[in-house]
């Protein structure tokens, strides 16, 4: 008896640490200057997690083809815990620019940030999840 205990709680704990980190999922980025926005799929990419645009839309809310779909718009983030993450980059499209980036989660919005040039330039966007 005392055996099948431990094995439960064995399955259990190995349970936790293969859970799934609570950023993973589905974003809706911030429209551009131009109005369009894109949805980011966030998951592992070995001990990390990365994001690739799976769709774009216009301002209007159409899906429209776009060269950028499939491309990976964010990579090497590590989860610092808190909802924090750091240590990875995050590409924008609309200026064809590549920054040091962190993200932080709050619920279903995540406040994604980025610098260049030592942190002389820097852009922050507030994305949403998609249910």
């Amino acid at each position: 008896m005392k055996t099948l205990s431990l094995a439960a709680a064995a399955v259990l704990f190995a349970g936790a640490a293969f859970a799934a980190d609570p950023v993973e999922g589905m974003w809706k980025t911030k429209p551009d200057d131009n109005g369009n926005y894109g949805y980011v799929q966030i998951a592992p990419c070995g001990a990390k997690l990365c994001g690739v645009l799976v769709k774009a839309f216009d301002p209007n809310g159409a899906e429209k083809p776009s060269e950028n779909v499939g491309k990976q718009i964010v990579w090497d983030m590590v989860a610092n815990g808190d909802g924090s993450y750091g240590n990875g980059k995050v590409w924008a499209p609309d200026r064809d620019k590549t920054y040091k980036s962190k993200m932080q989660l709050s619920g279903d919005n995540l406040s994604v940030s980025g610098c260049v040039l030592g942190g002389v330039i820097c852009r922050a966007s507030d994305w949403s999840r998609v249910k």
